[in-house]
């Protein structure tokens, strides 16, 4: 009898931010069923965050949650050991926490880039290899995005430049680096990443989250079952980006408008006590009852996307949301709002399963141009073609899922071996 291998242990340490955290649990979810056993490290207030979905979805798996305590800093409290409502100004504090708290080993780092191909390699061209020739024209920033992306890259915290930190990152992975992306969908972006890196890229696939049934999705469920299929979007902007009270104006009257039905997620920040209704046009509640579920704060996005009443997703075009959109086969109404989203936004254009709405020239959406999208994606003929692409893509990133993740494997357990 061939004895079992024994196991390689992986230790996970993303960055305090949920769309971070969330693609890592998925890649430990995908290893521990390959024989690793995988310690994820954070912060106890951001394993509090993933608990439930772990316990609901992954018993039988060797994933272990390790807390991580920040040194005490009297400006940061516990409740800030993330960056999920925490306040700009003690940004530097987190940063220093983590610094007073790293140590040195010889153990080999991996960087696993949870944002995509395009936008790692666009950013990478633009603040070390400006001389380089981009793939694609259709790639681009607008002015208006252009400065809020170099003021980003920029802002120094704790003495060091945000546009460094990340190219540490790169510099430090050993050998190879781990995308979330896929060859289907990015595959001469990653080629170009690994040309600038001079290390190979490896893509481990979509990462969507696993769907599972709970008494806070009922409601949800209930009122998708009652709708024609593909009738209906999501409307969701991501666990850290706030809307403003125009931009919440705009995109309430353009949904109105476009006479579409939708599930529409809405977050303030945190200590923030403006609530749904008094955000949204006075009677604006009553008014879209019939066709339109609005709720406060979190939303399972996974579970939504999976349900065949969606027929699009109103997306700020963060990159693990564009993913899981492609992976459920539902086409992107693309609204990007700051740092790679724009560029995510124009991927997804350029190679067919999403149609963006355009900003103005301050860079506010509209909601004619909302209400003209949503309906070319989900009730036109002209969004045919939109619609099938996505649904192929679909397929196609389920059929090689599997070929992909065991790449990873191969790598990581090669570079085990080598200590």
């Amino acid at each position: 009898m061939e004895a079992k291998q024994p196991s390689l242990r992986v230790l996970m340490f993303p960055w305090l931010a949920h769309g971070h955290i969330s693609p890592f649990l998925e890649l430990a979810k995908k290893l521990s069923k390959r024989n690793f056993d995988v310690y994820l490290c954070s912060t106890p207030i951001n394993l509090n965050s993933i608990k439930k979905f772990l316990s609901k979805t992954s018993s039988d798996l060797s994933i272990n949650l390790v807390e991580f305590h920040l040194p005490s800093l009297p400006e940061l409290p516990p409740h800030y050991h993330t960056t999920n409502g925490l306040p700009p100004h003690l940004m530097a504090s987190l940063i220093q926490a983590l610094e007073m708290a790293t140590l040195v080993h010889s153990i080999p780092a991996v960087h696993f880039q949870t944002t995509g191909g395009t936008a790692s390699a666009f950013l990478l061209r633009l603040f070390k290899y400006r001389n380089l020739q981009f793939p694609s024209e259709a790639i681009l920033l607008r002015e208006f995005e252009i400065k809020k992306l170099l003021s980003h890259g920029e802002s120094t915290l704790n003495d060091a430049k945000e546009k460094d930190r990340v190219l540490d990152c790169i510099d430090l992975s050993s050998e190879f680096i781990l995308v979330k992306s896929c060859n289907d969908i990015e595959r001469k972006y990653i080629d170009f990443l690994s040309f600038l890196t001079k290390k190979k890229i490896i893509p481990v696939g979509s990462l969507a989250q696993d769907t599972f049934d709970d008494d806070e999705t009922l409601k949800i469920m209930q009122w998708l079952n009652e709708k024609p299929q593909a009738s209906s979007i999501f409307v969701s902007f991501g666990s850290e980006c706030f809307l403003s009270k125009e931009e919440i104006e705009e995109i309430a009257n353009g949904l109105d408008t476009s006479n579409v039905n939708f599930i529409w997620v809405i977050r303030f920040p945190s200590g923030k006590k403006t609530g749904v209704e008094k955000a949204l046009p006075e009677g604006y509640l009553e008014k879209v009852k019939a066709k339109g579920l609005i709720l406060e704060g979190w939303a399972p996005q996974a579970k939504i996307l999976s349900h065949p009443s969606i027929g699009g997703f109103l997306s700020h075009c963060g990159w693990s949301s564009i993913m899981e959109s492609i992976s459920f086969g539902v086409p992107i109404i693309a609204m990007p709002m700051q740092l790679d989203q724009p560029l995510n936004a124009r991927h997804v254009v350029e190679i067919g399963v999403a149609v963006e709405v355009i900003h103005d020239e301050n860079g506010m959406p509209k909601a004619e141009e909302i209400a003209r999208v949503v309906k070319e994606v989900v009730k036109e003929n002209s969004g045919e073609d939109i619609r099938r692409r996505v649904r192929e893509l679909s397929e196609r990133i389920q059929l090689n899922s599997e070929e992909e993740i065991n790449t990873v494997v191969e790598h990581l357990i090669q570079l085990c071996e080598k200590r």
